[in-house]
């Protein structure tokens, strides 16, 4: 059963840090990608940034680029989101999601973790 658990979600300050982390089980975590999507209230969900685990290649929307790192460490199965310089409008239920590539269509999602950013 595939199953993927985000944590390290909160409430951090503008300009302020916080590092997502999703544990992945179920598959074989190599030979996939592992992607990061968010859905801030009333609006759709997103993605914002993957990586290809096979070749530990990356990917970002516009929106985080220069601000947000994905990273994987492949030993824990494991992909964190760095992310830095914090905006009010990066509050989301931040999501990852497994994929067969960083195209964004996942099979199999996470429960999601809150990021709350407050001026």
């Amino acid at each position: 059963e595939v199953q993927l658990v985000e944590s390290g979600g909160g409430l951090v300050q503008a300009g302020g840090s916080l590092r997502l982390s999703c544990a992945a089980s179920g598959f074989r975590f190599d030979d996939y990608s592992i992607a990061w999507f968010r859905q801030a209230p009333g609006k759709e969900r997103e993605g914002i940034s993957c990586i290809d685990n096979s070749d530990n290649t990356t990917d970002y929307r516009d929106s985080v680029k220069g601000r947000f790192t994905i990273s994987s460490d492949n030993d824990k199965n494991t992909v964190h989101l760095q992310m830095r310089s914090l905006k009010f409008e990066d509050t989301a239920v931040y999501y990852c999601a497994a994929l067969l590539f960083c195209d964004y269509v996942p099979f199999s999602w996470g429960q999601g973790t809150q990021v709350t950013v407050f001026s």
